[in-house]
């Protein structure tokens, strides 16, 4: 099964087409009821917290088309736009605040990505680094609750979905003032973004403008731990007042804009639960094999501590994270791996935000970063022309992977305070 998903990778075959295939011809060398296929994809997504993943992704194409996107950019702007470099460094911060909303990378890089590269670019940053820039914040996406990966590790691990958002919010903010800070430094040295203060609003006036769009977050995330609704619930609620205010408040939606956005958010779903499908479908086989308690086994008896144990794992992930999406990444390894760490004595949830975190840097990360690939887009601009300067931008986080990974108060400090 390894063998023939590799092979439909080198083939350059959709990743969830290549783990259904090698499931498939699983099935049929241990010669067992093909029927079987059929049950296990259909029980990989009859689950009820996987309903919020089109929601929020449905939440932040509205978002984008219904102008709360380009309000919360001039608000980001009015608090850090009026320094050198405030420009790159208002991208990281709308990336944050529109991830506490949307719950998807792909969805923050091309909700903000198509207001703030063209303005980066306008400015005199050069179109590789915009998006570079723009593909690395976007990360935050996945990382700063509510995140669909978390959805899925709390799924696939049988962990509290509440508690890994709360604990999402720390390395969240932690990896954005790194990268504030990283930008920042970058401009300072370069001589970049001396002007970046043009057109910039007070921030008393952007908050007015913005209040409807910031109340968003407020609404989504104070349900959720206000225990009003849950995650799931949260979504549903996202998307109605995301319709709310585009068509009420700021009127930017019509009748005309609700097709395209529905038939855009309906495409990215399907995308998504089909590799949730055909993963679930791949990880019951390999469990009915054993393989799960096998390489927990070895990994108990070569890895003698907890350190090691995590230390090999990030070096693991980093590099399944660069060929894997995401999402099947985690529905796959969650199972295994979060056993194992329990063995060692690290909190589930801590794991779960090493996990995330980790496999979000596969998304910036060649050859099969979506979030590159969607920067791309928006900046027109081909892959081969932003490695360079996507580099530094891997460096910043791994070193806060680094930070997350070895204390874990980063993600659990917040958790502690409000579940015990």
């Amino acid at each position: 099964m390894l063998i023939s998903m590799v092979l439909c990778f080198a083939l350059t075959i959709p990743v969830a087409v290549s783990i259904g295939l090698s499931a498939i011809l699983g099935i049929h060398v241990v010669d067992a009821n093909m029927l079987l296929s059929v049950k296990e994809i259909f029980g990989a997504i009859n689950k009820f917290p996987l309903a919020a993943i089109p929601f929020f992704i449905l939440a932040g194409n509205l978002m984008e088309t219904g102008g709360i996107s380009r309000r919360l950019v001039e608000f980001a702007k009015s608090i850090v736009g009026g320094v050198q470099g405030g420009l790159p460094m208002t991208c990281v911060l709308t990336c944050m605040i529109f991830a506490a909303v949307s719950g998807s990378s792909v969805a923050t890089t091309f909700a903000v990505g198509a207001i703030l590269i063209p303005a980066l670019i306008k400015h005199g940053y050069p179109t590789p680094y915009a998006a570079s820039l723009q593909a690395t914040s976007a990360e935050l996406g996945v990382i700063m609750p509510p995140s669909i990966p978390m959805i899925l590790y709390g799924v696939s691990a049988e962990v509290s979905i509440g508690e890994l958002f709360i604990a999402g919010i720390g390395p969240a903010i932690f990896v954005c003032l790194a990268l504030m800070g990283f930008v920042w430094v970058t401009c300072k040295i370069r001589g970049w973004g001396k002007n970046d203060g043009e057109g910039r609003l007070s921030l008393w006036r952007s908050s007015r403008l913005a209040f409807w769009a910031l109340m968003m977050p407020v609404i989504i995330l104070g349900g959720i731990y206000g225990g009003i609704f849950t995650p799931t619930e949260a979504s549903a609620v996202a998307v109605v007042y995301a319709l709310f205010v585009g068509t009420c408040v700021y009127r930017e939606i019509g009748l005309k804009d609700l097709f395209p956005v529905l038939k855009k958010s309906a495409v990215s779903s399907a995308v998504i639960m089909f590799i949730i499908a055909n993963a679930g479908l791949f990880a019951f086989l390999i469990t009915r094999a054993g393989v799960p308690n096998d390489i927990g086994n070895y990994l108990k008896e070569t890895l003698t501590s907890p350190i090691w144990f995590l230390l090999g794992v990030n070096v693991a992930l980093f590099l399944i994270g660069m060929f894997i999406e995401t999402s099947a990444a985690i529905i796959v390894l969650a199972p295994i791996l979060a056993p194992v760490a329990m063995f060692f004595g690290i909190d589930p949830v801590h794991f779960g935000l090493i996990m995330v975190v980790n496999l979000a840097l596969g998304m910036i990360t060649p050859p099969f970063g979506v979030n590159l690939f969607a920067a791309c887009a928006v900046a027109r601009i081909s892959l081969d022309r932003i490695i360079g300067s996507l580099l530094p931008f891997v460096a910043v986080i791994l070193v806060c992977l680094v930070f997350i990974t070895t204390i874990p108060a980063i993600s659990l400090t917040l958790r502690d305070l409000v579940y015990r």
